[in-house]
């Protein structure tokens, strides 16, 4: 299947976004909880600014390409190309007014990850990735990006957003996981997988993601030289129950930890 680039596109998408968010980030802005009193789910004006302003330019340039949003609802998903869009991952770290959230801007082409951009306007980086390679842009310049190797989580660092995300019945495996781990580190939702793919940190584990958390970033990470998949080994595009390793070898070995 010949590749099409829409990484033009996409910064354009993520310039836009960013408009949109910044003049919400580190006000006195209300933020909604979306969760009906269960686990407080916050989504803010600024939130919903963006996606309104994602799904207008896609619109416009593109009439015939579905879009997944968190905020709006998902249009013409058996479209060949798919824009899967998360305005702010990291909503309660972006009402808490730390700069650890991201614009999500992914691209499936026939249900499989093709593009993607992490896009954090309040310190001016982009991390972005189609699955071939991977980069990054920011203050400091550009450069392509490569996890590092790690063959064993005794010498790893681990992240999650919170082990309070992880449902009960999951929890005991993650925590296999977790004890093994020479390092743990908590609270950066899409800032961690970015992290991975830069060579920072070695593995991430989550539970009960959306498909506009995780899309964004596979090819990010897969463009690294890492893998992500569902708990079971499973391409992760759905979302879910998801770990991404920067090296193969240490993937498989939080399988089996991670495994009934």
């Amino acid at each position: 299947m010949k590749p099409i680039d829409f990484s033009d596109f996409v910064e354009e998408l993520a310039a836009a976004s960013g408009r949109s968010i910044l003049p919400f980030f580190r006000t006195t802005l209300a933020a909604e909880d979306k969760s009906g009193g269960g686990v407080f789910d916050p989504v803010t004006e600024a939130d919903k600014a963006a996606e309104v302003t994602l799904r207008r330019l896609i619109a416009g340039a593109f009439p015939g390409h579905g879009i997944v949003g968190e905020e709006f609802g998902n249009e013409r998903e058996d479209a060949e190309f798919v824009w899967v869009l998360d305005p702010i991952d990291g909503t309660k770290s972006f009402v808490s007014g730390f700069p650890l959230w991201g614009t999500l801007i992914g691209l499936l082409r026939n249900g499989r990850a093709a593009y993607g951009m992490m896009h954090q306007p309040f310190i001016g980086e982009r991390f972005f990735g189609d699955g071939g390679g991977a980069g990054y842009r920011g203050p400091h310049g550009s450069r392509t990006i490569r996890t590092r190797p790690c063959a064993s989580l005794a010498e790893a660092t681990l992240s999650t957003t919170s082990p309070s995300l992880i449902p009960g019945d999951l929890l005991p495996r993650y925590r296999r996981v977790e004890e093994a781990a020479r390092l743990t580190r908590y609270g950066y939702d899409c800032y961690a997988y970015c992290m991975l793919a830069s060579g920072h940190i070695d593995v991430v584990v989550e539970a009960g993601l959306k498909p506009y958390d995780i899309v964004a970033l596979i090819p990010i990470i897969e463009g690294a030289g890492g893998i992500v998949t569902t708990w079971t080994g499973e391409r992760a595009e759905g979302g879910g129950a998801i770990v991404a390793c920067g090296d193969r070898r240490l993937h498989a070995q939080v399988l089996e930890l991670l495994a009934g």
